[in-house]
């Protein structure tokens, strides 16, 4: 695993596919400032100042696609889910992919695959972790959204909080992408707050509203609408 710290760029998972060739396999990619960051569905990440975290992880696990590679931001939630239980506190995911505390937003995730003539040549994760903010920058996201030290009422020290992570991540990454989503199903579901309750789903420009009633072994959305079970690949809940 190798570092890269950039002072200032437009964003850390666009430098990665830029400069992938270059990159090597479990790079790390992090800045104090990024000015053009985004999120799932081409949503903006708002700017929470240098004491965030803004990063995006290079990983060439093979030229083949599997399964398992669509669910490493599930697989990343939980990695961030257990860091900030060591914090005391209890973080939930909001399917598929973000993380809440006290039902605010804490943390997102975009993963992006890079083709070259039909092959794979990696994957970039990137996420976002509100370290460090206060309420008047949080007031500008579009939804409630909250910081890890205003949970803990701490300073938090962002190049060991990355540090944590990112070998936490990578302690169980080579197994998870044999196994896939069912070597953590369980630790997903144990923190999942979406289940067992009426939930409306976007998915593009459909709204689904129903019962979630459940997560798939390859971790899927099981929502019933109607009577009718639907199996859900994307989407986010409003």
């Amino acid at each position: 695993m190798e570092y890269l710290y950039l002072q200032e760029v437009d964003s850390t998972n666009k430098y990665a596919r830029e400069n992938l060739k270059t990159l090597e396999d479990r790079t790390v990619v992090y800045t104090s400032k990024q000015t053009a960051g985004r999120g799932r569905l081409q949503r903006n990440w708002n700017y929470m100042g240098e004491d965030n975290i803004y990063a995006s992880i290079v990983l060439k696990p093979g030229n083949i696609m599997k399964e398992s590679y669509s669910n490493l931001t599930q697989y990343l939630c939980v990695i961030l889910s257990e860091i900030f239980e060591e914090y005391g506190l209890e973080p939930k995911i909001k399917w598929p992919n973000d993380i809440q505390i006290n039902g605010k937003k804490i943390s997102g995730i975009l993963a992006e695959g890079v083709l070259e003539k039909n092959m794979l040549t990696g994957l970039i994760l990137g996420f976002g972790v509100n370290l460090n903010a206060d309420q008047s920058k949080l007031a500008e996201i579009n939804q409630p959204a909250t910081s890890l030290n205003i949970e803990t009422g701490l300073k938090i020290d962002k190049e060991n909080f990355l540090e944590k992570l990112t070998k936490k991540f990578f302690l169980l990454y080579d197994k998870f992408i044999e196994e896939g989503f069912l070597l953590i199903k369980d630790d997903y579901i144990r923190r999942a707050g979406f289940l067992n309750k009426t939930i409306t789903v976007k998915v593009f420009d459909k709204e689904i509203t129903g019962f979630a009633l459940g997560v798939t072994d390859n971790g899927a959305l099981r929502l019933v609408e109607n009577n009718k079970e639907q199996i859900l690949l994307i989407g986010d809940i409003l």
